[in-house]
């Protein structure tokens, strides 16, 4: 049985939570056979969108004898720490944990969550982020994606919050909430913790279906209180700085992963600063990090970029 909705469920589901316009809008781009390589979203050319890609590269790793080796670098899950000093967080909220996994593209390996679970063992964290990216391809069915997410879900150990990214399917929302992940599309919610509380928002894709709103994801957050945002790609930076969000969590760049030695990428597929696309990073008064993902993308493999969960503490400060 399909883990996607079909249209009318999505209609029944969604359409009072997000608007008619934005179901229309994501489907409607969503519909088209393949997602277009150029002149589509915020880029000028979608490098995960070109399907002969990941045959040519895998062809030139095997010849040049570092294809295994750059799988094993893709299974080598690193642990990062991530220190947010927020003024006005509430002093209930000091030492408080979001584990944030990003880009898993869970389908593309077999032993990939299999890794992904061992690495969550013996972590302690009191909320689970993902900013995007569950499936492989860009079109086609999410069937295995979400089933591989079901079962990495019974071993996450706190609630969870997800935006979805541009290699997702609006239809997986139905889906993922079952898993009770919640999906942030454009909106807000209370993180309640010894009676105090803060904001967590999330906004759909930015990258490729450009279907964000970052006004009504702000649209029940009181002035003065901590605003956490979730969004796939960092593109969407100066807005949020400027939405006065406190921080933002995204992904989408891999960090590059494939760099050449000495740590440059080859691209990041994103229109933003080099330095928004790995690591932390801030604007204006708005803090940021960008995962280098815990997934791979077009091929599994790395080189000088090792994939990463990222556990950021926050701390009043």
């Amino acid at each position: 049985m399909p883990n996607h909705a079909d249209d009318n469920e999505l209609y029944q589901l969604l359409s009072e939570r997000i608007g008619k316009l934005h179901l229309q809008q994501r489907l409607g781009i969503e519909s088209e056979a393949e997602h277009r390589v150029f002149h589509k979203g915020r880029t000028f050319f979608h490098i995960e969108n070109l399907d002969s890609l990941d045959a040519l590269i895998r062809l030139a790793l095997r010849v040049t004898g570092l294809h295994s080796r750059g799988q094993r670098n893709a299974l080598n899950i690193q642990t990062r720490r991530n220190d947010i000093h927020l003024k006005n967080l509430p002093d209930v909220f000091s030492g408080y944990t979001l584990l944030h996994l990003s880009d898993l593209h869970l389908d593309m390996n077999e032993k990939f969550t299999d890794a992904l679970i061992a690495k969550l063992k013996n972590i302690d964290y009191d909320l689970c982020i993902m900013t995007g990216d569950y499936r492989y391809l860009t079109w086609g069915s999410s069937d295995n994606a979400m089933d591989y997410m079901a079962k990495l879900r019974s071993h996450i150990n706190a609630p969870v919050f997800a935006v979805l990214g541009n290699h997702d399917s609006l239809r997986t929302v139905p889906a993922m909430e079952k898993m009770d992940i919640r999906m942030l599309l454009n909106e807000s919610v209370e993180i309640e913790h010894k009676d105090d509380l803060i904001y967590l928002s999330g906004i759909d894709d930015p990258h490729y279906f450009r279907a964000d709103n970052l006004e009504r994801a702000c649209l029940n957050i009181p002035a003065d209180t901590v605003s956490l945002l979730l969004a796939h790609s960092p593109e969407i930076y100066k807005q949020a700085a400027y939405a006065r969000f406190n921080v933002m969590f995204s992904g989408h760049t891999h960090g590059g992963q494939i760099k050449m030695p000495g740590g440059r990428a080859l691209t990041y597929n994103a229109k933003c600063p080099r330095y928004l696309c790995a690591g932390s990073w801030r604007h204006g008064a708005m803090q940021g990090y960008t995962s280098v993902g815990a997934g791979s993308s077009i091929v599994d493999v790395r080189f000088n970029c090792p994939p990463e969960i990222t556990l950021h503490q926050l701390l009043k400060g």
